[in-house]
């Protein structure tokens, strides 16, 4: 452990040194991808210094309570000896799990596609609140959010609703979204008080920067088109709404959010070079799934992952089998807990496969 911790110490201070070196800040990709590495390092050696210190306290007590000449001392020192061989256990299992490797793709901000599934009107209206859920959560943990391309039902809520998530380590939180949301309740429209099962899909797409994925500009056909729902004068009068077709995977990505042709036309491109990127990193997942089987694999979008049961004010984590009694919370945003545990879920699996003696 002690060694781990000086290997990482050792690579803060290089760290330290690289970001405020004016080659490196001239360079904003290098220097960003730098100056999250410092964040993230500076925790562990936060982390190492308890630990080390607290290592050393317990040495002290010990020579404390061994010299025995003077009895105040002793006492103290037999609580301090206590007091650190309780929190030992806990602060290395802590360390354990900060020092597993973490994927590259975790500190990238993110595009949230919410589509309504089965289940007509409802499902357009669960969708809906879905798509609150996530802001709400988003909102709670500093993120920002904005709506790139949106398709509202016929009775509320949302055929499909696209946004993005800008923030620190969004993907690392939100990828575990993945997946068919399943609803229990009694819709609105409903008059004989029978609950019915409506669903919806969450898509959550690392979104890709310029440099991670190469688009050539006569692969992409671009249609443009007149808005339609909601939206003012401009609708259906001007061709703001733009579709962008990728010719070699056949991968499409359409925007009418906007008024201004060019702003959709921006917003359609970064769905769209996200979906592509999406799609070759789906390809990565499946190979390493092929090596590893885990619970909390954000790969499958088809896969039922967690059913919000309204009658019963119940959430059920299917990949974990976590239920949580507190639906209102959750639907409100507090998703904090089910993500909490999935990550733990995850961490535990990847610490398993390194093994013990490489942490």
């Amino acid at each position: 452990m002690l060694e781990k911790l000086r290997i990482v110490k050792q690579r803060f201070d290089e760290v330290s040194d690289l970001i405020i070196q004016p080659d490196i800040i001239s360079d904003q990709k290098r220097y960003a991808k730098l100056n999250k590495e410092y964040k993230d390092l500076s925790k562990v050696v936060e982390k190492g210094n308890e630990y080390e210190n607290l290592l050393s306290n317990i040495t002290e007590a010990k020579e404390i309570i061994a010299d025995g000449s003077d009895a105040e001392m002793v006492e103290m020192a037999k609580m301090e000896l206590e007091e650190g061989t309780e929190r030992i256990p806990q602060l290395e299992e802590e360390i354990k799990f900060m020092l597993i490797p973490k994927d590259p793709e975790d500190a990238k901000n993110v595009i949230v596609e919410i589509r309504a599934g089965t289940g007509g009107d409802e499902a357009s209206i669960f969708a809906g609140d879905l798509y609150r859920m996530y802001t709400k959560y988003a909102a709670s943990r500093g993120w920002k959010t904005e709506v790139e391309d949106i398709a509202e039902g016929t009775s509320g809520g949302f055929k499909e609703v696209i946004f993005s998530v800008t923030g620190d380590d969004v993907y690392g939180d939100l990828k575990f979204e993945s997946g068919v949301h399943r609803v229990q309740r009694v819709p609105q429209t409903e008059t004989q008080g029978r609950v019915h099962t409506s669903a919806a899909t969450v898509m959550v797409l690392p979104e890709a920067e310029e440099f991670d994925v190469q688009i050539n500009n006569a692969d992409v056909r671009v249609d443009y088109f007149c808005s339609s729902g909601p939206g003012g004068q401009s609708v259906n009068t001007t061709y703001s709404a733009v579709r962008l077709t990728h010719i070699p995977t056949g991968i499409v990505a359409q925007c009418q959010d906007q008024k201004s042709q060019h702003k959709n036309k921006d917003k359609a491109m970064k769905v769209l070079r996200s979906r592509i990127y999406e799609m070759e990193l789906a390809k990565k997942l499946e190979a390493d799934a092929a090596q590893r089987k885990t619970m909390v694999s954000s790969g499958d979008r088809s896969a039922k992952i967690r059913t919000y049961n309204y009658p019963q004010g119940r959430v059920t984590e299917h990949r974990i089998g976590l239920t949580l009694y507190d639906l209102s919370k959750i639907i409100d945003g507090d998703i904090h807990k089910i993500i909490d545990e999935l990550k733990l879920t995850e961490n535990t699996e990847k610490l398993k496969e390194l093994g013990e003696a490489n942490i």
